[in-house]
């Protein structure tokens, strides 16, 4: 009647996070971030902690299960028995909850985590994955978990209901209500300026206007793409208000510092064509600037930025800007520079695309960038794990496994087409009838299968179906 669970045969796991333990096996990854983690952990006997190799696969599955949350990674692991053998977690172990997986991550320091990044890209770069040559930079917004009705200002620590009560009572309200609060605060300009205005808990978080209009607390997300592979090669953190044009060399500096730590790698496997420096970058009109294309310029570096319509400029006394601009503008204009920059609009929105929306980061659930730093870096980690997935199986994710059919099913699937086209009647048609000309029968377009059935609506015309 009762059978111990030390006896139950295991479930044989999930296909794909067996093919990456296999990856992650074969490269050393669990020797190689014990290594790196052994000053965080104590030798004396203490509290039960989590193993370096179990906290950074928790964070992985984050992206591969497209967890936004510490807790929803906690529930998922706890709830699925192919990620407790993913993580190495016999039947009768309890997985790690939500606050263990928080203060490992608290404990354990910013550059580890760089270092786990750097890693990752070791191991593309033996796969052939890693060039570093033409790197694309583009930048989005993370909404930070913080709300504007609790910020005070940066001079006084005085709150912002507190601030409008005092504005109304100086113009002559003396018992003001919300209503009248809402209306003057309506027509005040430069009222959510980040000069002037913080959050207490999130000091790192600005003020600024998202992409739909609304204003939030943000971050802005910056990362360098390898415009010949797809890999990630940099993941910069900075205030959501942030200019492009402030933040490209940051991001480019680290981008230079991951490539060079990984051909300083001490495995012989590390090919020799990741580039000492990157040769061209390739980003959106938000970058241009005459001293971003001048600086780039005097360090060797080719750019294709795209140029915003300014009309028609004066160069007096700029004539070194004006000839780094206009190289530029010659670059953009070529062939090889068009097709970069169509490159750059598909490989770079991608990683936004999995690792912000389907990987579930686009809203933070922590504060201050050390921390969101670290777990982003790792959920990137995952992304350019994926990249290697997809090429060596074919499978980025888990979650592909859904859309593949067997092969017993695509045999079924090839049998029943067979089995409708001999039943369907076919119309013989006139061989004599001719297929140009003022004779000819009028051509019907061809329609999608979604189309029978309906009305042509805008909606169902897109290739996609959305």
């Amino acid at each position: 009647m009762f059978v111990p669970h030390h006896q139950l045969r295991g479930n044989g796991g999930h296909p794909f996070y067996a093919a990456l333990e296999r990856v992650l096996q074969t490269e050393g990854f669990d020797a190689f971030v014990e290594a790196q983690c052994a000053p965080f952990y104590a030798p004396r006997k203490g509290r039960p902690s989590l193993a370096p190799g179990v906290y950074f696969r928790c964070l992985l599955i984050g992206y591969f299960e497209g967890l936004d949350s510490e807790r929803g990674i906690a529930w998922r692991v706890a709830d699925s028995l192919s990620l407790r053998e993913f993580l190495g977690l016999a039947l009768g172990t309890p997985p790690p909850d939500h606050s263990t997986v928080s203060r490992t991550r608290r404990l354990i320091d910013l550059e580890t985590h760089a270092a786990v990044f750097t890693w990752m890209l070791g191991v593309l770069a033996k796969a052939g994955l890693l060039s570093g040559k033409v790197v694309g930079v583009d930048a989005t917004t993370l909404e930070a978990n913080a709300a504007l009705r609790a910020i005070v200002r940066r001079d006084t620590g005085q709150h912002y209901a507190d601030f409008l009560t005092d504005l109304a009572k100086q113009s002559g309200i003396a018992t003001p209500t919300r209503a009248d609060l809402a209306r003057l605060d309506r027509t005040r300009r430069k009222k959510g300026a980040n000069a002037d205005w913080v959050n207490p808990t999130e000091p790192d978080a600005q003020i600024m206007k998202m992409k739909d209009g609304s204003t939030h607390f943000a971050h802005k997300h910056e990362q360098a793409v390898d415009l010949e592979t797809g890999a990630v090669l940099a993941v910069t953190l900075t205030g959501g208000a942030a200019g492009d044009t402030q933040t490209l060399a940051g991001t480019l500096a680290v981008a230079t510092a991951n490539l060079a730590a990984v051909r300083a790698q001490p495995d012989a496997r590390t090919p020799a064509a990741v580039a000492a420096q990157i040769a061209a970058v390739v980003a959106d009109k938000g970058y241009h600037s005459n001293a971003v294309v001048l600086a780039l310029e005097a360090a060797a570096i080719r750019s294709y930025i795209a140029e915003p319509d300014r009309g028609r400029r004066r160069w007096h006394g700029k004539h070194a800007e004006r000839d780094a601009v206009y190289r530029n503008r010659r670059r953009i204009r070529g062939a090889h520079g068009k097709g970069l920059l169509r490159c750059r609009g598909e490989l770079l929105e991608r990683p936004f695309a999995h690792a912000l929306e389907t990987g579930g980061m686009r809203r933070t659930h922590l504060r201050h960038h050390p921390n969101i730093l670290k777990r982003l870096l790792v959920h990137v980690s995952g992304l350019n794990l994926g990249l290697l997935m997809r090429t060596r199986f074919g499978i980025g994710t888990p979650r592909s496994l859904q859309g593949r059919r067997t092969l017993a099913g695509r045999l079924f699937a090839a049998v029943r087409r067979l089995w409708i086209a001999l039943r369907s009647p076919r119309t013989p048609r006139a061989r004599c009838r001719p297929r140009d000309g003022p004779c000819a029968a009028p051509r019907v377009p061809r329609r999608h299968p979604s189309h029978f059935g309906g009305a042509r609506t805008p909606e169902t015309l897109s290739a996609t179906g959305c």
